[in-house]
């Protein structure tokens, strides 16, 4: 029977608590794991977020006549204050809104409502609003700062024809003996702000890194992503998941050519080795042993690694590795990921988040185990599919 890492049972709850259109049964069959044992995660790791909200919406109302009434008279009162910041905070930004201005607005009528209520009504926190005013003398200094900063920035962009980024001209300010040293993302950040950007070419995200001086293993696999039976032949890759603003995460994946179950995966916000180590050891955790499993990837770094081929011999695996820069060689584990992009993200460019991204991807996962029929497991889940078919192996030994 499975074990199960503690960041799975979080990420059970967390499916759980912020879906409220799941029920209890729902949500563990589509995890694979037994009604019980989510139950139990529940009162480890769960938030009661759920059930508070439920008590708010069963709330009893007042059944008096006053005290409607009362209530009523308040919530008029509250409304009409909040009517009258909001009008004296529209005239006040003007054709602007940014948290500065927010925060100035508060200082300034601090006298006239109280922060608290501005606050509520602005959606700032009060507690960023008291450092802002704790620090203005600093910001005063730092804007001073950056002005002279930003003009010698300035002089030496339109001297390279735009052609310079943050680190080469945070490069000739540091050989300008005017200023101090200067960090890149300073720089970055200031070029920012006075709409500065260097010329690069967009380039694609690889995750396909060899490192010279790795030990190359053999194709044990040849194209012939099958098996006669579970827990045989895996292959794994990673693929980046875009999140706005730049960022990516990285899925790690094991998955069983038998029946092209995810066996076992990890997601981070990095590639390193420890990211396949991980999704690797989740599947020995799930399948109970791979001792003598073959396991066919990419030449990645991560693959090739000293650390990986250690870990593969401690469990038993054998490695197997595909041709360099031939996506054939690890088709299964390609079209995967393809199929993971296209039915999470749908139309959209990128997770909103990283937050949201693990939520979507984990449960995503999930379903894909218990839940979404595959075409090689004629039309069957991937863990329906062993079921069914390892009875029959069973019988036919």
């Amino acid at each position: 029977m499975p074990r199960y890492s503690e960041q799975f049972k979080r990420d059970a709850v967390a499916l759980y608590e912020n879906n409220e259109d799941l029920s209890l049964h729902a949500a563990s069959t589509e995890l694979g794991v037994n009604r019980s044992s989510l139950f139990s995660w529940l009162q480890q790791y769960g938030t009661g977020k759920r059930a508070r909200t439920k008590a708010m919406r069963d709330k009893a109302q007042a059944t008096t006549d006053s005290e409607r009434i009362r209530q009523l008279e308040k919530e008029v009162s509250k409304l009409r204050e909040e009517r009258d910041i909001l009008r004296k905070a529209a005239k006040y930004f003007g054709r602007r809104d940014t948290l500065v201005i927010r925060f100035q607005f508060v200082y300034d009528h601090r006298t006239e409502y109280s922060v608290k209520r501005m606050c509520q009504v602005l959606k700032l926190n009060r507690s960023s609003f008291y450092k802002w005013v704790n620090t203005r003398e600093n910001r005063r200094l730092k804007i001073y700062s950056d002005a002279l900063i930003g003009a010698r920035i300035k002089a030496i962009f339109d001297d390279e024809h735009g052609l310079y980024g943050a680190k080469r001209i945070a490069a000739s300010l540091n050989d300008d003996t005017d200023f101090g040293p200067t960090n890149h993302k300073k720089v970055a950040r200031i070029m920012k702000s006075m709409g500065l950007k260097g010329f690069s070419k967009r380039r694609r995200c690889i995750t396909t890194r060899r490192k010279p001086g790795h030990r190359v293993m053999p194709d044990l696999v040849g194209r012939t992503f099958t098996a006669d039976r579970p827990n045989r032949v895996y292959v794994g890759d990673i693929t980046y998941l875009p999140c706005k603003g730049g960022k990516n995460m990285y899925l790690a994946t094991v998955i069983d050519a038998y029946s092209r179950k995810l066996v076992g995966h990890a997601l981070a916000d990095h590639m390193r080795v420890s990211l396949v180590i991980e999704a690797l050891s989740h599947a020995r955790k799930v399948r109970g042993s791979l001792n003598g499993a073959i396991f066919h990837s990419d030449h990645g770094s991560v693959y090739t690694s000293q650390a990986f081929r250690d870990h593969c011999t401690q469990l038993g695996v054998r490695q197997s590795m595909g041709a360099v820069g031939t996506s054939a060689d690890n088709a299964l584990a390609e079209s995967f990921n393809a199929t993971l992009k296209r039915e999470v993200l749908r139309d959209r460019k990128a997770f909103d988040n990283p937050i949201i991204c693990r939520q979507e991807v984990f449960r995503w996962c999930m379903r894909y185990n218990t839940r979404r029929r595959h075409s090689w497991c004629n039309l069957l889940a991937p863990d329906d599919f062993e079921a069914l078919t390892s009875a029959t192996l069973t019988q036919a030994a």
